[in-house]
């Protein structure tokens, strides 16, 4: 894969995980002029991550029966209608409507990443998807900054007006340069929708999903609570200062995607144990955020680091099991990904209430904890379906 086209498809990454997250740090700003209730605010997030729910059941597996560049160029031109509507919104309703119809096509990332690795050699799918997913970092870790400073100048508007513009562009981009990829024709799309029912029976899919849930819950622990103390005594940070924190959790991210290096070599295994044992003690570090701001950002950048390297892992070994199914097998992941930071979100605004910060920080550690504890138990599943690999595979390695 080159350069060229692995760097499409991050940027595409990127901008398409954005749409999800951008409204954060607007909500007040949005709620405003919308007219939306305080305490219905957080709607304005939820109704794009539960269309990304739908979406990922029912339109991530299609890539497994269609050619997959065209799937990526139509839902990102509907994610383009979905920020089109959000921005020219007169009413709550339109706005609400808006957002969940972009999360149900924004799950092109995952038919992305995908296509990454359907098209990668076995021997450098690792880095290729390590390459690609850092779109997805990006795209979390720099929405709220960016999305604070568009608003700001221009008003909350124009964070969907340019969103929109980008992903329209990226689909005319992605039907022009992408080779066509095509998944085997004979599969019916209801039998590649009950294929992720299917998967759950299987051990290394299961164990790879806990570890997911439990990790994406622990991400969204953090990302979803630290601006309550942050925002409070003693730092009394801005929204624009709290969002520089995201350049932290980017460093480390980043630097995570040598695991793909790590997962072509045949270490992705390892890794996910080393990264989660890191995951547990980045919280003891991002507890001292009371006391130490210094602590804190070396937390984050581990956290960061842990998360990514554990994701790639665990893509690497899915998608090396199921070569031929790589969309269900990846939107089935995703499903745990998704429900876990929906948890990590909801529980730590509600520990915090009850405990402080150092609630929120063992609720994280925990969270990290038990992900070590699904990786520990499900080694002896990994093991023998990496037995069971292709000769070919392993030759690659």
């Amino acid at each position: 894969m080159t350069l060229r086209m692995k760097t499409l498809l991050a940027a595409i990454c990127a901008v398409a995980v954005a749409t999800v997250y951008a409204a954060q740090p607007v909500l007040g700003q949005m709620g405003r002029d919308l007219q939306v209730p305080t305490d219905a605010l957080g709607w304005l997030v939820s109704a794009g991550q539960l269309g990304y729910l739908v979406g990922l059941v029912l339109l991530v597996p299609l890539g497994d029966r269609f050619d997959r560049r065209r799937l990526i160029a139509l839902h990102l031109g509907l994610v383009g209608v979905g920020m089109l509507a959000v921005a020219l919104a007169p009413a709550a309703g339109v706005a609400f409507a808006g957002l969940a119809l972009t999360g149900i096509f924004a799950v092109v990332v995952q038919t992305t990443v995908a296509y990454a690795a359907a098209v990668s050699e076995p021997g450098e799918r690792g880095r290729n998807l390590g390459f690609v997913t850092s779109g997805v970092v990006i795209g979390i870790l720099c929405s709220r900054l960016v999305a604070g400073v568009l608003a700001d100048v221009w008003g909350w508007r124009s964070i969907y007006v340019v969103l929109a513009t980008l992903s329209i562009a990226l689909a005319a981009t992605a039907l022009r340069l992408l080779p066509t990829d095509v998944g085997p024709p004979s599969r019916r799309s209801a039998d590649l929708v009950g294929g992720i029912g299917r998967l759950l029976t299987e051990p290394v899919f299961l164990s790879r999903g806990m570890i997911a849930f439990f990790l994406f819950a622990s991400f969204g622990t953090l990302w979803s609570g630290m601006a309550l103390p942050l925002s409070g005594t003693p730092w009394q940070l801005t929204e624009s200062q709290i969002g520089l924190f995201g350049l932290a959790g980017l460093t480390g991210a980043l630097g995570a995607t040598r695991a793909g290096r790590w997962a072509d070599a045949g270490k992705a295994n390892r890794v996910t144990g080393a990264a989660l044992v890191a995951l547990v003690v980045s919280w003891v570090l991002i507890a001292q955020l009371p006391w130490s701001l210094a602590l804190l950002i070396v937390g984050i950048v581990v956290l960061d680091f842990a998360v990514q390297a554990v994701h790639v892992s665990n893509q690497h070994i899915l998608t090396a099991q199921h070569p031929d199914r790589v969309s269900t097998t990846i939107g089935g992941y995703m499903v745990f990904y998704s429900l876990g930071s929906a948890v990590g979100a909801a529980a730590t605004t509600l520990v915090f209430s009850t405990s402080g910060w150092t609630g929120s920080a063992i609720l994280g550690a925990v969270f990290a904890a038990a992900g070590l504890v699904a990786w520990a138990l499900g080694i002896p599943a990994v093991r023998h379906a990496q037995r069971r690999e292709p000769a070919a595979v392993r030759a690659s390695r």
